[in-house]
């Protein structure tokens, strides 16, 4: 959620590339865009409600700056207006502040800051903190900064400049995501690195409660007390052409065709040529014999992923697994320990829910895996052992590529912790190692189906509700098709268990009310005739998802969609793909937005 940029230069090209990094971060969701930069002694700021094209058309490039900040604002405290959006700006205007997060103590500040003069021209929280540093700043900035953290409570990233300072960004960061990119001559601040890829493939990742002072070209991090810090500098492997549409129409499609290149790259690294599943020496830290539970926590569709990986680590590793949603999980009081393995899903890595779990989980000194697709991420280094997802970059809000890639990662995982629990034999392993080996393939086989798919759409487009409906591990997948229908194309579904149906839900049918059957499992194909029958009987539009092999599905199918055939264990993560497609095709056949649905963010940095 919301997007910071920030750039200390030795050209004047502040403005153009702060307008470059806020384009770069619009994925992230936003409302509002605004900019501050230091011109002629002064601090000008403009901003806009709106996309990010309403501030472009007022904001030329041709400014005389050298410094300066940027935000994509995804509304908190206060309605997306333009005086809500960020830049705040302190009292005596010397100030601006970028800030992503939630400062939970803002009203008390607020009222202090009312009774000693200030006042107040926003909603937001953020603008005590414009304010506040105001009163703080006394020639030091280090100084104001570690008094300023003292000060609020909550999450925050924070982009601070001064007039009185010009020459450089104050940045501090608490739950919330921030990076500072080392350039030539330059260096920058920022959320995500698709914003300063195209300037330097050099960054610092800022841990929580860390300071930074980023000048032209020197960069000074310290800890909340000032005391000074050595940070390493990670080099970022991927480009921008892995950032960009390559010619696609959107980000989504382009990264449901990089599906079957991020299966095959994961078995490449985390497969060894002996066939077995190698995660690092790292491993060796816990100790799978004396794990006797398994909690996978996440959000979305990582949650959803998780619901796949909860069902291969029951199958593969004969061990007793739950699959929390993150933003309730630490309000359940877990009955976890140091004999629990608990496992974080979050693309990002920076999902504020699913941190504060892994928190909570380490409290209770359970044992913490984070899986994740960002080098560097607050996940990633808060748990005792991380594995990456190696999706590359996914920009579209919708998750597509990296679901596969963690679903992937599952199964390896299951498998690997099954050999070392001894609940599975060297021979069973093997097997069910060969049996991933086709996916990528058979992936890419459904992209020949894109036209019948997108025909499809057009036919469903103007449906208002719709059910997916599954049995066994298809419902899981039934879940992950549901939500990307509703999250890009706004058609209300909802998927359930197909034996649920006649508890309830089956009410809701009548005539023309699309539902979705999913079958990829053999021994479910009579069930799943019955279910479908029991819709059509009260009318209902039935589309079916199944392997080629299911002739029989044809009988109850209005529609059909097959898979190539493949060993049911991994079927639903083949059919997932389709599900992606038909979601995608629809929500285009509508005219919406895609890559950026409304009220949606990429990553959800606040609670």
């Amino acid at each position: 959620m919301c997007g910071i940029i920030g750039y200390v230069g030795g050209t004047n090209k502040a403005v153009e590339v702060i307008l470059d990094g806020l384009t770069k971060l619009e994925y992230r969701g936003y409302d509002s865009a605004g900019i501050a930069i230091i011109e002629n002694g002064k601090i000008f700021i403009e901003k806009k409600s709106g996309k990010l094209e309403n501030l472009k058309n007022v904001m030329t490039t041709d400014k005389e700056a050298y410094v300066g900040i940027g935000h994509t604002r995804w509304a908190t405290h206060g309605v997306p207006t333009d005086k809500n959006a960020h830049p705040h700006l302190s009292y005596d205007k010397k100030i601006a502040v970028v800030h992503n997060g939630i400062i939970e103590n803002y009203s008390v500040l607020k009222e202090e800051l009312i009774n000693q003069g200030c006042e107040f021209t926003s909603d937001t929280d953020t603008e005590v903190v414009a304010h506040l540093y105001a009163k703080l700043y006394n020639g030091n900035p280090l100084e104001a900064m570690v008094k300023l953290l003292k000060k609020i409570r909550g999450t925050y990233a924070l982009g601070i400049v001064n007039s009185d300072d010009p020459d450089r960004i104050v940045c501090a960061r608490k739950d919330s995501p921030l990076i500072i990119g080392i350039g030539q001559d330059k260096n920058f601040i920022a959320s995500d690195v698709p914003a300063i890829l195209k300037y330097t493939r050099d960054i610092i990742f800022l841990d929580n409660e860390e300071i930074a002072i980023i000048e032209q070209t020197k960069v000074t991090i310290t800890d909340k007390n000032g005391n000074e810090l050595k940070k390493d500098i990670n080099k970022i492997e991927w480009d921008m052409d892995q950032a960009t549409k390559s010619g696609y129409p959107h980000f989504m499609l382009k990264e449901i065709d990089e599906e079957p290149k991020g299966v095959e790259k994961t078995l490449e690294i985390y497969v060894n040529p002996k066939g077995d599943i190698d995660f690092g020496e790292t491993f060796s830290k816990i100790d799978f014999d004396k794990i006797e539970e398994i909690d996978i926590v996440a959000c979305g569709t990582a949650y959803y992923a998780g619901l796949q990986g909860g069902h291969f680590l029951k199958k593969f590793a004969k061990v007793r697994t739950s699959v929390e949603i993150a933003s309730e999980f630490r309000y359940s009081d877990p009955y976890i320990n140091d004999k629990h393995l608990v496992i974080f899903i979050s693309q990002s890595g920076e999902t504020l829910d699913t941190l504060m779990a892994l928190k909570t989980a380490r409290e209770k000194n359970a044992k913490t895996l984070a899986i994740t697709n960002v080098l560097g991420s607050s996940i990633s280094r808060e748990a005792d052992l991380v594995i990456y997802t190696l999706a590359g970059p996914e920009i579209s809000v919708a998750s597509t590529k990296a679901y596969i890639t963690q679903v992937v990662m599952l199964y390896l995982l299951s498998l690997y912790i099954g050999l070392k629990k001894k609940k599975i034999s060297k021979k069973e392993y093997d097997e069910s190692i060969d049996k991933i080996y086709s996916l990528g393939e058979k992936i890419g086989s459904v992209f020949f189906q894109k036209e019948k798919i997108k025909k499809l759409a057009i036919e469903i487009k103007d449906k208002k509700n719709g059910f997916y409906i599954g049995r066994g591990i298809d419902e899981k997948i039934a879940r992950e098709g549901a939500l990307k229908m509703k999250e890009i194309s706004y058609i209300h579904t909802e998927a359930f268990p197909g034996g649920e149906l006649k508890h309830g839900t089956i009410a809701l049918i009548e005539k023309d009310t699309m539902v979705i059957v999913i079958d990829t499992q053999k021994d479910m194909v009579e069930k799943m005739i019955s279910n479908a029958k029991e819709v059509k009987a009260r009318g209902a539009f039935v589309i079916v998802l199944t392997q080629k092999s299911f002739k029989e599905m044809e009988e109850v199918a209005d529609r059909i969609i097959y898979i190539d055939d493949i060993d049911d264990v991994v079927a639903p993560i083949l059919a997932v793909v389709p599900l992606q497609l038909l979601a995608y095709y629809v929500a285009d056949a509508k005219g919406l937005d895609v890559d950026k649905p409304r009220n949606l963010a990429k990553s959800v940095t606040v609670e």
